[in-house]
């Protein structure tokens, strides 16, 4: 059955709308005049779009512009949005209108047409809904508010959840002691909950930076409407707009120190971005280690396994892929290549606006998304299920002539390589062969040699 259509009008002329549609003619155009991903911008977005709006009508009539009976129609409109008016209703592409005009006023269509539809007012989505604002400030708002928000409440906690699984991992192996690598190559011994602490110590790190960037994202850019004077807004509209906003998200958001500034330029976002970049090279980090360690089961390091979450080929019977690992480092790489694409259009804010605003929007809460998710993966799927294979571990740690280091102090460096040397030549373990080349007794040996000591670190002798 053909879609009907009802006629709409804007400055432009007149433009055919489905009839099912709650938004109108500029949504239309923009419909028409960017098909070019067929992604709308993201509904975390879009709903801080419409929070926007809420706010907005609740200050402006506390200002007394706005009746009560209209205001009280646009904020009834926000809230009766169901999920799939989020997913229908707001159709422009990402890739529009650099300022992000075609999703304001698609934001701003549908809700005076579900408030006229619900109240019986003449409200108007430019006049009304849009009452002291301008899609170069709303746009910007939007962003800030939407990537906080998702930092807040998904992002942070799903690393909290991966550093708790980490730390209770690294508890569980306490007391295994492996060969530590540099350079792919066998290097002193640690124990496997140093190193799984070192991964919670850098995701700690990486939810410090991230905490960190919220006061900025709080700063918004509302009330400086077009290009940061105010024009068209009430003196008091930005202080309100925050108050109000505040309430109704929980979190304390406040008006740009320099409107100018929050609408010409995109550098907290820039900065968010990067910080999720260095949140997504940590995991990566995390990701290939796993990967490393569980390699084998036969020829590689073998020294843990991860859970077997499906089979690993179409054709090798019994294969079995490091998955969660590999899915997390390909998430990263997207990250990185967002924050490539944040710096290059946090750098197009020519003159008075950022024209790549829509772009910055979906990357950034893209990235958000994939990290979120991909912490909690690899914290279910991967850290907390992994098993350690102690034989393999052990058999390799005898083997490693990297322990003579601990003989240094005792007969020197040059003695120590070519006990090193022949251990590695003969395939013996390094206690054998120290105990033919030295005339240090076994128990000194013993205890020079014993891993577990050496992952202590300190001197020789020392019990510090």
């Amino acid at each position: 059955m053909s879609e009907k259509f009802r006629t709409e009008k804007d400055s432009l002329g007149e433009i055919h709308v489905p009839e099912s549609a709650l938004y109108g003619a500029q949504t239309q155009r923009a419909v028409d005049n960017f098909p070019v991903s067929g992604q709308g911008l993201p509904v975390e977005f879009i709903r801080a779009v419409v929070l926007i709006k809420k706010s907005a009508a609740q200050a402006n009539r506390e200002l007394g512009l706005l009746s009560e009976e209209m205001a009280a129609a646009i904020v009834d409109a926000c809230g009766s949005l169901s999920e799939e008016d989020y997913l229908r209703q707001f159709p422009v592409d990402i890739y529009q209108t650099g300022s992000g005009t075609s999703t304001n006023m698609n934001v701003n269509e549908v809700l005076a047409h579900i408030a006229r539809h619900e109240s019986g007012l003449e409200i108007s989505p430019n006049d009304h809904v849009n009452m002291g604002q301008s899609s170069n400030d709303v746009i910007p708002t939007a962003i800030h508010v939407s990537a906080l928000l998702a930092v807040r409440d998904a992002l942070l906690p799903a690393l909290r959840h991966l550093q708790g699984a980490l730390h209770e991992k690294a508890k569980s192996v306490d007391g295994v002691v492996k060969t530590g690598r540099t350079h792919l190559m066998d290097a002193l011994p640690l124990t496997l909950s140093q190193e799984i602490e070192a991964w919670a110590a850098q995701v700690e790190l990486c939810r410090e930076r991230l905490r960190s960037a919220l006061p900025r994202l709080a700063q918004l850019a509302q009330g400086g409407t077009a290009i940061g004077t105010g024009l068209n807004a009430h003196s008091n509209f930005a202080e309100l707009f925050a108050q109000k906003l505040s309430a109704n998200s929980t979190h304390q958001f406040t008006p740009a120190s320099n409107h100018f500034a929050a609408i010409a330029s995109q550098d907290t976002a820039v900065e968010l971005s990067g910080q999720l970049r260095v949140l997504a090279v940590t995991l990566m980090k995390i990701a290939n280690d796993l990967r490393w360690m569980n390699s084998g089961p036969l020829a590689g390091l073998g020294e843990i396994e991860l859970q077997a979450l499906q089979p690993g080929s179409s054709i090798m019977p019994g294969k079995v892929n490091p998955v969660i690992a590999e899915a997390v480092a390909m998430v990263s790489a997207r990250v990185m290549g967002n924050d490539t694409t944040i710096g290059v259009a946090g750098q197009s804010g020519n003159f008075q606006l950022n024209v790549m605003l829509p772009v910055i929007a979906h990357t950034l809460l893209e990235s958000i998304q994939l990290l979120t998710n991909s912490a909690g993966l690899l914290a279910d799927k991967a850290i907390t299920s992994f098993t350690v294979n102690k034989d393999n571990i052990e058999q390799a740690l005898a083997r490693n002539p990297i322990l003579v280091t601990s003989l240094n102090p005792v007969i020197g460096y040059a003695r120590a390589a070519e006990i090193a040397k022949e251990a590695y030549r003969s395939g013996r373990p390094v206690y054998e062969v120290a105990r033919e080349m030295t005339d240090l007794d076994d128990e000194q040996l013993k205890s020079l040699l014993d891993p577990a000591r050496l992952a202590s670190g300190g001197l020789v002798g020392d019990d510090g």
